[in-house]
């Protein structure tokens, strides 16, 4: 189990089960919507993912007309907890920065993060460089 928060406190999560890898997405509406070089996602199941206080704090905003995706976040604070896809309605994008450190590893095996990919590397912020040794794409990764 592993828990996560939004910077006030108001909207708490859990995701049960295991993480999945990061995706760093660098595309330009990622940028602005978490105001730094690209965002820290991690897919996680509806199944998975459960809001248990602040429901009712949260705000959707549709990333542009008639996209079908939505960026979740709480309306006191603005920090960005999920995005979610019409397309893909068994899926949340967890904000990877929102999750609580440390996580809860069995202590013979520490862990690595680890980064799945970079994708849309085409539109990163012309002063971030990428210093790992990810995969990167120009734009989405190959199914």
């Amino acid at each position: 189990m592993h828990t996560g928060s939004c910077y006030c406190g108001a909207v708490r999560f859990e995701i049960s089960g295991d993480l999945n890898p990061v995706q760093i997405c660098h595309c330009n509406q990622c940028r602005k919507a978490q105001g730094g070089p690209f965002a820290s996602n991690i897919p996680v199941s509806t199944e998975h993912f459960v809001i248990v206080a602040g429901e009712d704090q949260l705000s959707a905003l549709e990333s542009s007309t008639r996209s079908g995706k939505y960026r979740v976040f709480c309306q006191q604070c603005g920090s960005p907890i999920i995005s979610r896809m019409d397309s893909v309605p068994d899926v949340v994008r967890v904000r990877a920065g929102t999750i609580d450190e440390p996580l809860d590893e069995p202590l013979d095996q520490p862990r690595e993060q680890k980064i799945a990919h970079h994708q849309f590397v085409a539109f990163k912020a012309s002063w971030y460089e990428i210093s790992d040794d990810a995969p990167q794409y120009d734009e989405y990764p190959p199914k």
